[in-house]
């Protein structure tokens, strides 16, 4: 265990990246856990906060396991192994329809008519940790796709091999923990709760405040 909770372990990476140099327009959190993350490194950087929505891609008879990631713009990544095994492509067709919707409620109820806009920025996109990387790098492709600039990526915690995948990706990528014993995110955080969309919601309304009051 290295983090006490997600609001401890965002404000030790967002100490690290103020103490870094790292300059980005926009701060960026990936829902839910992410947000709680990014709403801490927003607030040291003094930037806004924003969301990009992403949902992964559960497996058809075990949903739980992850074989790819979908976000904002149409993007879809899948595991090729998976993609191509026409054993499940009925049932993985239809997951991916659910999801798809998931995606939409998401969007609609987290942008509150106000998406960020990405074009021309640098961005950081901020999750609670990387285990696959999936749905960081469909963010992150998600962030290309709508004009972004420059992208980064910062979590507490990652798998080394998720790590180096997203660095190949984006601008740069950043871990304070890259442990090559990474079994799962939640082993280093001693509260590790589920994250609510109320909680995301509040967090969003809380940082547009903030910058309503220092602008």
């Amino acid at each position: 265990m290295r983090f006490v909770s997600r609001e401890d372990a965002g404000r030790e990476l967002g100490h690290h990246l103020r103490n870094s140099g790292v300059e980005v327009d926009l701060v960026v959190g990936l829902p839910r856990g992410g947000v709680v993350v990014a709403a801490e490194v927003a607030r040291i950087l003094q930037r806004p906060l924003g969301v990009l929505v992403v949902r992964k891609i559960g497996h058809p008879q075990h949903r739980e396991f992850a074989v790819g990631a979908l976000a904002e713009g149409d993007v879809t990544l899948l595991d090729e192994k998976f993609a191509a095994d026409e054993q499940f492509h009925e049932a993985l067709v239809r997951v991916i329809a659910e999801e798809k919707t998931r995606l939409r409620e998401y969007q609609k109820k987290f942008h509150r008519d106000q998406k960020p806009d990405f074009h021309g920025k640098k961005i950081l996109l901020v999750d609670d940790g990387l285990a696959t990387g999936a749905t960081a790098r469909a963010a992150a492709l998600s962030a290309k796709e709508q004009g972004a600039r420059k992208i980064f990526l910062a979590v507490p915690v990652a798998s080394p091999d998720a790590l180096a995948r997203l660095a190949a990706l984006v601008d740069g990528a950043t871990a304070l923990v890259a442990d090559p014993e990474f079994g799962a995110v939640g082993q280093y955080y001693k509260y590790f709760n589920a994250t609510t969309d109320e909680e995301v919601l509040a967090l969003l309304r809380e940082a547009d405040e903030s910058a309503g009051r220092t602008s």
